[in-house]
């Protein structure tokens, strides 16, 4: 975590400094990123730099949250199409806002993508850190539906939340398969092209199986 002598800093300074930090990411794997070509853009001593991190992975496990906490604020902010949307509906949308946020926000979404799919040799680290916190934005979802009656309120909101957030960061490998790119495609600057038709259809299939199971309805069954 960045040290109190960084939240000191005047707004304008932090927002350069963190602006630069998450092109130069968004831009370089892990052990290309160069922090003296951030601070020399940003026109401060390599030595401040150490006042405000602790190292390089300090600053870099600093932008994974901010891209993840960013990517929660997005969602919380963005406005449903309806204001009392049921639980696997309102799921469903925010699969696609999440989307969305990849496609409008694409520095940070590299910054996530390099995590994932780069060369950071803690990698194991920073994908628990992002679960952390998605597990603990779905619980709260979870529990919402449970009070209002959308889901079995005998499930274990501990392992619903488990299992949902399971299968959404499964969807990190198993959509850009089915969309057949790989990871030097996923970590090129900017973000490549989605065939979005292919996206939503997974996201349909993901959803059909939280709600209503695997097996065979009622009405199909011989």
């Amino acid at each position: 975590m960045p040290t109190q002598t960084f939240f000191n800093l005047p707004e304008a300074k932090r927002q350069t400094i963190v602006k630069l930090a998450i092109a130069q990411f968004a831009s370089h794997d892990y052990k290309i990123a160069s922090i003296s070509n951030i601070v020399k853009q940003a026109k401060i001593a390599k030595g401040s730099f150490y006042q405000y991190f602790e190292d390089k992975k300090d600053l870099y496990l600093y932008l994974v949250d901010l891209a993840h906490q960013q990517k929660i604020d997005f969602l919380q902010q963005a406005k449903p199409p309806e204001l009392e949307m049921e639980f696997f509906p309102y799921l469903r949308w925010l699969f696609r806002e999440s989307a969305q946020f990849d496609l409008s926000h694409p520095a940070l979404s590299q910054i996530i993508n390099r995590a994932v799919y780069g060369d950071v040799p803690f990698r194991d680290e920073v994908l628990k850190r992002t679960q952390s916190v998605s597990l603990m934005y779905v619980h709260r979802l979870v529990k919402q539906g449970i009070d209002r009656g959308d889901i079995d309120p005998g499930i274990d909101p501990d392992f619903a939340a488990f299992i949902i957030s399971a299968l959404a960061d499964g969807l990190r490998d198993f959509i850009p398969q089915r969309l057949s790119l790989n990871s030097e495609q996923l970590t090129e600057a900017g973000v490549p092209e989605l065939n979005m038709q292919v996206v939503e259809r997974v996201f349909d299939d993901l959803i059909r199986v939280l709600e209503h199971g695997m097996g065979r309805s009622s009405n199909t069954k011989r």
